[in-house]
Order: C-alpha cells, then sequence, then structure tokens
C-alpha cells in the first residue's frame, strides 16, 4: 500500500481519543499524519508507519487542484 498526501488511512491501534483514522499531511522519511477524532499531528518514522498501517480507507483525488484550476 502507497497512501499519499490527503489519503485517509486506517492504523492497527486506535487513537487515545477513540478514533481510528488519520489524515496524511506529510510524505518523506518521516510521514506526518493527523488524527481525524482530535484533530493531534503525529509524525511517524517511515518503517513504523508501514508497520502499523491496516488500510487505506479513501484516497484523495490526484488531480483535484490542478482541474480547479483550470476552471476559471
Amino acid at each position: 500500500m502507497d497512501p499519499g498526501p490527503g489519503d485517509v488511512v486506517r492504523l492497527r491501534k486506535n487513537h487515545p481519543c477513540g478514533s481510528c483514522e488519520w489524515l496524511v499531511i506529510r510524505l518523506g522519511a518521516d510521514i506526518g499524519i493527523k488524527c481525524q477524532g482530535c484533530g493531534r499531528y503525529v509524525l511517524l518514522e517511515r518503517a513504523v508507519f508501514q508497520r502499523r498501517l491496516r488500510a487505506i480507507v479513501s484516497k484523495r483525488a490526484r488531480g483535484e487542484a490542478g482541474e480547479a484550476a483550470g476552471r476559471d
């Protein structure tokens, strides 16, 4: 599985707030994710993120920004 920025993912354990879905914010050596329940931002090493990743819940359309700019 290869998530990208804007994708919503599910990790193995729930966050203490009770939510299990995270929004991918940043990709690189570290991956930044934001809890969909409480808004907490967490930075995980790529290897740790890959181990904890269970599923990609929804993918953001990759062409959204380009299409919106072309409509003006």
